[in-house]
């Protein structure tokens, strides 16, 4: 490859590289550069490492990528009038999948009743889930299967916790083997179309299934599609983790839930509900107990907690586990925290002291954050201003790894990059050069790839080459309050093409 702008700490000025057998055998400027049998001209691209996304739900991104998304929906009536376009299209007998409403936007919070949702879908049943997939609307075929005692069930259709997990399973039980696999490659084709190489798949028996699960794993790295890393999210299963192929018991192993659904595990009442905390599912002796299975296996174990309340029992399942296997074996297997939003000092000292990966989710601050957004309204202002410390944690070396918890958030890596550097809060604001290194040598630290996720001789050829026209700063985009984000040109896995895009 000559004629590019090869962002490298080996070389800083760069214009080509070498690539023989997956690796990048040479590195430096166009004048120097050694014969091959091949070369690609880079019209002055910028090429920098693939970028790894560190939390991903493959199966549900692809169904969002190819369905029913309402991630722009103003309105109650919005939805129903874009569910009743999408379900006329579907089977009779279909169940009627869309992602991604978020009431917080709407004039009127109030979301869809089952009846809504029976007369916009004709009849057809009805799953949609929640902008945090915390929580969901079904339609009353749906609300009738769940069980009223349920933790979470609401006859308003509104279902939390283990009603949403139960019709959640019935609802995506309906897809086909067939179906399935279409999704997962529609999603991974669009990872690497925008520059993702790969991807941690955040799987478990109330997220996904076990067939979901190790379907994935196969296709992964397969067919020029993105690696794909699996975390299997099943409390006390680290053997099961390892049989399934999963890199660890962990990602949504939940400790709590989610802001936007009330029910993230709080230390304070939530303002706009002062009546709860949130809900945390473990005890900090249960925690500690999974941890010492992963461990004893060499596996990663691992947590989705979001509420200080949540994390805080997870690290005190931590010091606990610390006192039976040793705080240096612990920290060895680099265990993770999936979101970690409302971590203060002295959680942070906690995840510095256990060597815990944050596996953090800066579009989740730039789409909620601040003064004026949800998590303002849930949380108050001062309290929303506190969330997502990323800068805090980056200063005392906890190690960042960035996703998006797609469908979440898109599979859109340099808008998360860009949401680091613009925090709501200025003084939780990343660099570039910081938010980036989160993006890419993060995400492969965090599965114990410290190889991977930089351009140097000997290094694995994953990189991506990208068309920008704005200025660079120490190698990558300058970005300003209005960036031209990077445009992927090409993709690839250690020397394996997984995108090309013409210039």
């Amino acid at each position: 490859m000559s004629n590019g702008r090869v962002y490298s700490p080996a070389d800083p000025d760069a214009t080509a590289l070498l690539i023989d057998d997956g690796l990048i055998t040479w590195l430096g400027t166009d004048d120097d550069a050694p014969a091959a049998d091949r070369t690609i001209d880079l019209d002055g691209a910028l090429v920098t490492p693939a970028f790894v996304d560190a939390h991903v739900h493959v199966t549900d991104t692809g169904i969002t990528l190819q369905g029913l998304d309402l991630a722009q929906t103003r309105t109650r009536g919005d939805l129903l009038d874009r569910l009743a376009r999408h379900a006329a299209d579907q089977a009779p007998d279909a169940v009627v999948l869309g992602h991604g409403w978020d009431e917080s936007r709407w004039p009127d919070p109030t979301p869809p009743t089952p009846a809504e949702l029976d007369r916009a879908a004709r009849g057809r049943r009805v799953y949609l889930s929640r902008a945090d997939v915390h929580s969901c609307v079904v339609s009353s075929a749906l609300l009738r299967a769940a069980d009223p005692a349920t933790p979470g069930f609401g006859t308003d259709g509104w279902l939390r916790r283990d009603a949403h997990h139960e019709v959640r399973t019935i609802a995506l039980g309906s897809l086909s083997a067939t179906q399935r696999r279409d999704a997962q490659r529609t999603a991974l084709r669009h990872a690497a179309r925008a520059g993702v190489a790969a991807v941690h798949e955040c799987g478990g028996p109330t997220i996904s299934s076990e067939a979901d699960f190790t379907e994935l794993l196969k296709l992964g790295g397969t067919d020029r599609l993105p690696e794909v890393h699996g975390y299997w999210g099943e409390l006390g299963a680290a053997a099961k983790a390892r049989d399934l192929g999963a890199v660890g018991a962990g990602g949504d192993l939940f400790a709590d839930g989610a802001l936007g659904s009330r029910t993230a595990h709080l230390r304070q009442p939530y303002t706009d509900e002062p009546a709860t905390t949130g809900h945390g599912y473990l005890t900090a002796n249960q925690v500690a107990a999974h941890l010492v299975g992963c461990t004893e296996q060499d596996l990663q174990g691992g947590f989705h907690a979001i509420g200080d309340a949540a994390l805080g029992t997870v690290l005190a399942g931590f010091a606990l586990a610390a006192a039976r296997v040793g705080v240096d074996r612990l920290r060895a297997r680099r265990h993770r925290v999936e979101h970690a939003e409302l971590v203060d000092k002295k959680l942070i000292g906690g995840l510095v002291e256990f060597g815990v990966v944050a596996s953090v989710q800066p579009a989740f601050d730039w789409r909620w954050g601040g003064t004026d957004r949800m998590y303002a309204a849930r949380l108050g202002a001062d309290r929303a201003l506190t969330a997502n410390p990323f800068a805090s944690m980056t200063g005392v070396g906890v190690t960042l790894a960035f996703g998006s918890d797609s469908p979440v958030t898109p599979i859109d890596p340099w808008a998360t990059v860009y949401a680091a550097v613009f925090h709501r809060n200025p003084t939780q604001r990343l660099s570039v050069r910081q938010a980036f290194a989160a993006h890419t040598r993060g995400g492969w630290r965090a599965v114990h790839r410290d190889a991977d996720g930089v351009l140097a001789p000997g290094a694995p050829a994953t990189l991506a080459a990208w068309t920008y026209d704005g200025d660079l700063h120490r190698g990558l985009p300058a970005f300003t309050d209005a960036p031209v984000k990077p445009t992927c040109r090409l993709t690839t896995l250690r020397g394996t093409v997984l995108h090309w895009k013409a210039s």
